[in-house]
């Protein structure tokens, strides 16, 4: 068996789960991540060579695997642009340890691709949807796509035998009339939809607190229609705050990084596309696990920086977030960083 040891942080913390963003380029220009005006047909993308390889992706997953870690999540922008994503993820899934792997998309390409994801070994997708109604959807993505694609996308995931959720990003005047609707859509077909309350992640998105739709109100909103019932955590760390349908089995999540952080129970570290080691979402800077790597370093060599890169982390900045911190504090894009 693989021998394991489990870091913790200066808040006692533990390392269990690793999101590795294998590109960041997204065939999507929502208003909120990647808006058009700065990720424009002139923007400079991360060139080839500057990607983690495969190889260097699951050399670097064996190491997290012996620190701890047992879920893995491919994120991106959008992971399914990678190519031959399929057989990244069949050689992560024979990793020993490893219990989980999932991967969030827009669902774009994923009703063509998810039969021979679920046969790589891939076990859930995450699609992101912030609209059911086209209009909205569309003025949201800012690329001419309209619902239906990802829909049916996420019908033949969870045919193929992919667990499936689905998350919407709420922001005050661009789609909080979509709430019930989605609820509505989404509880019928049996999905959880999980509601993120809009965060303040990257530099290009115009984040204010007035554009947040708190937890509380989307609450509110979903429970003119809907009674719902409190749902204990899964697991430790767990983000979303559950609730599930009176009288069914089907869940809705709530992902509350702005009115109540879960900073305390962060578990989660990141990959970034190019290889930079982040230990929280909104950090302003990471180490270069890539170079380490490609200038000889051993194995030990490689656990050594992670765990001490873990080791001395102390973020908390959910829990200490204002306004003037969020507008002056410079953070990493979600394209680049993977969510």
């Amino acid at each position: 068996m693989m021998q394991q040891s489990v870091i913790t942080d200066k808040f006692g913390r533990a390392l269990q789960d690793l999101r590795i963003s294998v590109t960041d380029r997204c065939n999507f220009r929502c208003r909120y991540c990647m808006p058009r005006e700065i990720f424009g047909k002139d923007f400079a993308f991360l060139p080839k060579e500057h990607l983690l390889t495969f190889e260097e992706i699951e050399r670097l997953t064996k190491i997290f695997l012996q620190l701890g870690v047992r879920k893995v999540r491919l994120t991106g922008g959008e992971p399914l642009l990678r190519r031959d994503i399929t057989t990244l993820i069949k050689r992560l899934a024979q990793l020993e340890g490893l219990q989980d792997i999932g991967l969030t998309t827009n669902a774009v390409l994923l009703g063509k691709m998810a039969s021979d994801l679920k046969e790589a070994g891939l076990k859930r997708v995450n699609v992101s949807l912030d609209a059911i109604e086209d209009q909205t959807f569309m003025q949201i993505n800012d690329s001419n796509v309209k619902t239906q694609p990802v829909i049916n996308s996420i019908i033949k995931a969870k045919e193929v035998g992919l667990a499936v959720k689905v998350n919407m990003v709420v922001k005050k005047g661009m789609n909080e009339h979509q709430l019930l609707p989605m609820a509505k859509f989404f509880k019928e077909l049996g999905i959880t939809l999980r509601f993120i309350e809009f965060m303040d992640v990257g530099q290009t998105n115009g984040w204010n607190f007035e554009h947040v739709v708190t937890k509380k109100e989307i609450y509110e909103e979903i429970s003119k229609r809907f009674d719902l019932e409190p749902v204990n955590p899964a697991y430790f760390g767990e983000v979303a705050k559950r609730y599930r349908y009176k009288g069914t089995d089907i869940e809705v999540g709530f992902i509350t990084s702005v009115s109540e952080s879960f900073c305390s129970s962060c578990t989660r570290a990141r990959i970034a596309a190019d290889g930079h080691f982040f230990t929280c979402l909104f950090a302003g800077e990471g180490l270069n696990v890539k170079d380490i790597l490609r200038d000889g370093a051993t194995d030990d060599e490689v656990k050594d920086t992670i765990v001490s890169g873990w080791k001395y982390r102390d973020d908390r900045y959910s829990d200490l977030r204002t306004e003037e911190t969020a507008k002056n504090r410079k953070k990493i894009e979600m394209s680049y960083i993977g969510g």
